[in-house]
């Protein structure tokens, strides 16, 4: 597995177009799908956090949470466009993140994205993950309806 970092440096135009898709909106949103205890899929909205190259998110307890603290496996999709039909799909590992320095980096970025909506405070008893990838897919489009998409698949 390895980091949006190492994404970054193999395929810097896949990176650049997936923190796009999931930025469009000006703050990280994606669907992020993890698997229940009976092993089937679990699908919620989550806020992906790019920071110190890394793929993060900060989780309050949640189903979610639970999954992931159990089975780190996961899928994440960005929002869709307005405009067309692009998309940026990725699966991997999740696990939490143990450095505290590092927790404190995706806890600044977030809370800096998001202005004076929540305070360092705010997210205090959220759980930081990060998310290692194994697959990532961009999805390119003309527009809605495109017949022709183009996917660009990167495994490591």
């Amino acid at each position: 597995m390895l980091t949006w970092g190492d994404l970054a440096r193999e395929r810097p135009e896949l990176a650049d177009a997936g923190a796009q898709l999931f930025y469009q909106f000006g703050v990280g949103l994606g669907f992020l799908a993890t698997v229940r205890p009976n092993g089937g899929p679990r699908l919620h909205p989550v806020c992906p956090v790019l920071a110190e190259d890394s793929l993060s998110a900060l989780l309050i307890r949640s189903p979610k949470r639970d999954d992931l603290l159990r089975d780190g496996r996961y899928a994440m999709h960005s929002f869709p466009c307005e405009n067309n039909e692009d998309a940026f799909y990725i699966t991997g590992v999740a696990s939490v993140v143990e450095q505290p320095e590092a927790r404190r980096h995706i806890v600044e970025q977030f809370v800096s994205e998001r202005g004076t909506m929540f305070t360092v405070h705010d997210v205090a008893d959220h759980q930081a993950f990060e998310f290692r990838l194994d697959m990532a897919m961009l999805t390119q489009t003309i527009g809605h309806g495109d017949a022709n998409p183009r996917h660009t698949i990167w495994r490591p």
